[in-house]
């Protein structure tokens, strides 16, 4: 997309953002209502809810929660008060989260949906109860005032840009296997989407999975299943759609001793590790401090009657909503190549952390440190 690099500026410019924040908007501006007044009232004594969907993959707990926390702190002069939940891949507890969310009177709602349609009925209870929402990472259904993500069909186009790459001639003589996510989350069917792109018409896909809840072990039953479809001699390479499911694909692969070149995304420590040892192609680096810094900046807009007009540079449609205020933060492809250009040097994992026992000697070779 041609707004990319501003897009990259508005999500990266944390400190500018909060500084920002300090003019007051009108109550229109903040997706507002007649209790805008009272939110401008508390200052910082704000109390926000935040709702991540799962704990399967490592991020969630890892980065998005700390960051997301300290950024509200920041703002707040450590006065807001955070309630925190994590649904473990249940819409249905999830939609019981939100219930407590406005049982608690929080001010504002950050979430990130295990189902975004399923969640819709909860987004528009929490509404009526004068409680605004941000959608994070994934484009939640319902009233939301506002969302922040990835460009996530750039991500697919990069891992299937990646993959091409990886197979060159080989792209003309066999087949790959697509591995996307779950039908449940609108990102997989933007990452699906950016993917084909790139890839159709340049490689014939032999087969191709939605994997249900993105688990590892359904990925690895679906590769399995593909093998034995297509004969492990026709595969020559698997696009993945995220690193969890990538090792799962792995492990088949290795079963019937096939290597070929895979792709994943989130770039989880287990993923670099398998790029280093030369088992995974490469993954997409998302840097979460500027996904999380958005959400947190128009959380806390929000919830004290704010403007978003300084913060969300970008409008974005979902199935229920339009003109949604957005952030979307673009992407890089993660492979042996630049391991110290992204997540060394942005303070992801250190070199002690990748380079451990088995992998040290290639390392070594990668200069990885």
């Amino acid at each position: 997309m041609n707004t990319r690099m501003r897009r990259a500026a508005v999500a990266v410019a944390a400190g500018a953002m909060a500084v920002s924040l300090a003019a007051c908007g009108s109550a229109e501006e903040a997706g507002g209502g007649n209790d805008s007044t009272a939110s401008a009232a508390k200052g910082d004594n704000i109390k926000v809810g935040l709702l991540l969907p799962e704990n399967q993959t490592a991020r969630y707990e890892k980065f998005d929660r700390p960051l997301i926390e300290e950024k509200i702190k920041e703002l707040t002069n450590n006065k807001a008060t955070i309630d925190y939940n994590n649904a473990k891949q249940d819409a249905n507890l999830q939609a019981q989260q939100v219930d407590t969310m406005i049982t608690n009177k929080v001010d504002v709602l950050i979430l990130d949906a295990v189902d975004a349609k399923a969640i819709k009925n909860s987004v528009q209870k929490a509404v009526d109860q004068g409680i605004k929402v941000v959608a994070y990472d994934r484009l939640a259904e319902g009233p939301i005032s506002a969302y922040t993500s990835f460009d996530n069909v750039s991500v697919g186009k990069t891992q299937g840009e990646a993959l091409l790459t990886a197979l060159g001639d080989k792209a003309k003589d066999g087949q790959i296997v697509m591995m996307n996510g779950s039908v449940t989350d609108p990102n997989a069917a933007q990452f699906k989407e950016g993917a084909h792109s790139a890839l159709d018409g340049k490689v014939k896909i032999g087969k191709e999975y939605d994997t249900k809840e993105w688990k590892p072990e359904n990925a690895n039953a679906n590769m399995e299943a593909a093998i034995s479809a297509l004969g492990k001699d026709k595969i020559v390479g698997v696009y993945s759609a995220n690193d969890g499911m990538a090792g799962g694909i792995i492990t088949a692969l290795k079963a019937a001793g096939i290597d070929v070149p895979v792709t994943g995304q989130d770039a989880e420590l287990a993923a670099v590790q398998r790029i280093v040892a030369g088992e995974q192609y490469m993954s997409v680096y998302k840097p979460y401090a500027p996904e999380a810094t958005a959400a947190a900046e128009m959380a806390v807009a929000l919830a004290q009657g704010k403007s978003l007009d300084s913060i969300a540079k970008d409008k974005v449609d979902s199935g229920s909503e339009k003109g949604v205020p957005s952030v979307l933060v673009p992407v890089t492809s993660l492979t042996k190549d630049n391991i110290n250009d992204t997540v060394i040097k942005d303070g992801v994992y250190t070199a002690a952390e990748i380079c451990t026992g088995k992998y040290k000697a290639a390392c070594t070779e990668l200069k990885i440190g």
